[in-house]
């Protein structure tokens, strides 16, 4: 039995394509939503379609610029509760904040906790997300949270260009990405490398050793996302300088700020493979970087999510 009435999906200003592109593969239209500024800064929703009792989902990833669009997704929540629909889903391909998940040191704040109390207090039922910085963060919600995977997209897509088994390593470019690379190097049936660096101070960053074989090898260095470059670029020279053949990287979120584009045109990574969670700018578009979208698996979870049935299977 679908919950209430039928499938009511609305964007944000964060990531319009993919919405477009999820509505399609849903075969339903796009709702029909304006979100604007006024002119002090104020964000302004306007919903122009009635969601009465409606099964509504909202489409819009906490990226750059992150508080603008966290405050839109918020008000829509908030908008949607008041006009009585059924239930509000926050669909957040990339969740904002969440590297701020614990207190590394002396008075830092929990802002991923911060941010997932204010999803709730806006009126959220329930949040799809994929590929949290770190997977606790599900458990700062205190609603149904269903937390997608895109390494199973990525790894496909080496497997297509024949990057398999032998002569693969997959390197996780440091010791909190161990697990994600291992599980990865499995479905490529491939060996994995970890690089130990230190990281002197925020954003910038020191490759010290590599821990295991990568000389004339293909190697994929992945990570859930790339920020300003400076780890993943140094790990690629590094890896180079070691004999390593084609160095390939790739990761779910594309935040790439600051130098990032720069640092990746001038480093020995030879494509950079990324999902569509964060919509990629035209000055950021470089042939280096290809992406992958990941409307196809929120399009069949957001189904599944509407007709109550399992959706387990898809997280493997």
């Amino acid at each position: 039995m679908a919950h209430g009435g039928d499938i009511k999906l609305f964007s944000g200003n964060s990531n319009p394509e993919l919405a477009k592109e999820i509505a399609e593969i849903l075969g339903v239209k796009l709702g029909d939503s304006e979100v604007a500024t006024f002119s002090d800064g104020e964000i302004c929703v306007n919903i122009n379609e009635t969601v009465r009792g409606k099964d509504v989902f909202v489409v819009q990833s906490t990226c750059e610029p992150v508080n603008n669009n966290l405050m839109e997704l918020l008000i829509m929540i908030d908008a949607f509760k008041r006009a009585s629909a059924g239930r509000v889903t926050a669909v957040i391909p990339y969740y904002g904040y969440a590297r701020q998940d614990r207190k590394a040191k002396a008075r830092d704040p929990i802002t991923a906790k911060l941010v997932a109390n204010l999803i709730s207090a806006a009126g959220a039922d329930r949040v799809l997300t994929m590929d949290l910085h770190a997977s606790q963060i599900q458990g700062y919600f205190d609603i149904p949270l269903d937390h997608l995977l895109g390494a199973p997209i990525l790894a496909k897509s080496f497997e297509e260009k024949g990057l398999v088994e032998d002569d693969v390593v997959v390197v996780s470019p440091d010791l909190g990405s161990v697990t994600r690379a291992r599980k990865f190097a499995d479905q490529l049936h491939a060996s994995i490398a970890i690089i130990d660096k230190r990281r002197p101070r925020a954003n910038v960053c020191e490759v010290m050793n590599v821990i295991g074989d990568v000389k004339d090898k293909n190697v994929i260095l992945i990570d859930d996302m790339i920020d300003t470059a400076g780890t993943i670029t140094n790990a690629a020279n590094a890896l180079k300088e070691l004999g390593a053949k084609d160095v390939y990287a790739c990761c779910s979120h594309a935040v790439l700020s600051g130098p990032a584009i720069d640092r990746i045109s001038e480093s020995a990574i030879k494509e950079l493979l990324v999902l569509n969670t964060i919509e990629l700018p035209d000055g950021k578009k470089i042939d280096k970087i290809k992406s992958l979208s990941v409307a196809p698996l929120f399009a069949e979870v957001i189904k599944r999510i509407h007709e109550n049935t399992g959706v387990s299977s898809l997280f493997q």
